[in-house]
């Protein structure tokens, strides 16, 4: 039996990319997974179910609240509760390189709706469910970038990162009371397959972030998944308001 089996999961931005190596993970050790997300992820709730696990998809657009509290209440109404949130949807790989000075205030604005507002608005509405139950893990997807910044013309994700830190701490001291723990899991340069297809952000940074790194080599969404784990299990019951960095000793937190 798995570590989560009987566990309900929400992973948002769920269906692609680290959030769909994150969806397998959950799945594998037994959690019915939520898959929240405005990417179709249908094949992946197949490959889910033929693993044994239990899976579905509720479209999200995780920056609009009323989307959000119908994920909330779709779960509710089919599993009955919320043991984990993972807040993984972000905008990343798609993001043009830019100089700061040049990003235009709607993107500006964009990138933090999705990555601090929908991580906020997760939070918001699934937490009532595990305050009531005395019980709950929510774990933040932030960055290692947010630690040390980078050359790389991404300041409006680096700052959304940042602040992803900074909410994990928040949140952590107005749910501790409640049982539960809220943690911040903060990856490397991952190559994940979204990352893959978008090529101008690895041509950029990957040479200087391996060789930034104590373990100098490539990161892969497989070596996120025993964190990940931890954080979303039994394992991790008297850790809150941490952040783990999975980034081969880029950084240190």
């Amino acid at each position: 039996m798995g570590r989560l089996a009987g566990k309900v999961a929400i992973v948002t931005g769920g269906a692609k990319g680290l959030g769909a190596a994150f969806s397998m993970a959950l799945g594998a050790e037994g959690a019915i997974v939520v898959i929240a997300d405005v990417a179709d992820g249908d094949s992946l709730v197949e490959r889910i179910r033929e693993s044994g696990a239990d899976a579905f998809q509720v479209p999200t657009d995780v920056s609009e609240e009323a989307a959000v509290k119908a994920l909330v209440r779709s779960t509710l109404d089919r599993c009955g509760k919320i043991d984990i949130l993972v807040n993984n949807a972000a905008l990343y790989s798609a993001l043009p390189l830019v100089p700061f000075q040049d990003i235009d205030v709607d993107l500006w604005d964009r990138v933090m709706a999705v990555n601090v507002r929908g991580s906020f608005l997760a939070a918001k509405h699934a937490a009532p469910s595990m305050i009531e139950r005395r019980s709950g893990k929510i774990i933040n997807i932030s960055s290692g970038t947010a630690y040390k910044g980078q050359p790389t013309q991404m300041t409006h994700y680096i700052t959304s990162k940042g602040a992803i830190v900074a909410l994990t701490r928040a949140l952590s001291r107005e749910l501790g009371e409640h049982g539960i723990c809220v943690n911040t899991l903060a990856p490397g340069l991952i190559l994940s397959d979204s990352i893959l297809q978008n090529p101008e952000h690895l041509e950029i940074a990957r040479a200087k972030v391996v060789a930034s790194r104590a373990l100098k080599r490539d990161g892969y969404p497989c070596d996120l998944i025993g964190a990940l784990l931890f954080l979303a299990s039994a394992d991790s019951d008297f850790v809150t308001g941490q952040t783990i960095a999975v980034d081969g000793g880029s950084i240190h937190t």
